[in-house]
């Protein structure tokens, strides 16, 4: 199983099956509910790894998560087109689209023995556009 991660704003992120190393999508209602609830939310968990680039590849997409969770709340760029797929026997087994992504939490750990990073990237879709989240697959890559 695979996952492709492409972020669309200001630039382009785009993270391949070599970098993510797994996905965590969850529905957030209030626990307190007896009914379904007007006030959810949607969390998305992305964990991967932090590779040195080679072969003169200029482009770091995991430094560039780095920056746009540093993005302040005034600037509109904090929110981001955010699409996450999952592949399996290539095959498109579920497709998450997030129209107004924003970053809740990045987190970056290195150790001095395995001799690569590791990131988890935690976003959230505005709550007041969730009925645009989309969730699509069953199809081949």
């Amino acid at each position: 199983m695979g996952f492709k991660l492409k972020v669309e704003g200001a630039s382009t992120i785009e993270l391949g099956t070599t970098i993510i190393t797994g996905v965590k999508f969850r529905t957030d209602i209030p626990a307190d509910s007896n009914a379904r609830s007007t006030d959810m939310g949607s969390t998305v968990v992305i964990t991967g790894k932090i590779l040195t680039a080679v072969d003169g590849d200029p482009f770091d997409g995991t430094r560039q998560l780095g920056v746009w969770a540093l993005v302040p709340a005034e600037k509109s760029d904090c929110y981001r087109k955010v699409s996450v797929e999952v592949i399996a026997a290539s095959q498109v087994v579920r497709k998450y689209t997030y129209p107004n992504a924003f970053v809740v939490d990045y987190q970056e750990e290195y150790g001095d023995v395995e001799g690569v990073g590791k990131f988890t990237l935690k976003i959230k879709q505005k709550k007041d556009k969730m009925s645009q989240v989309a969730v699509e697959g069953g199809y081949s890559v």
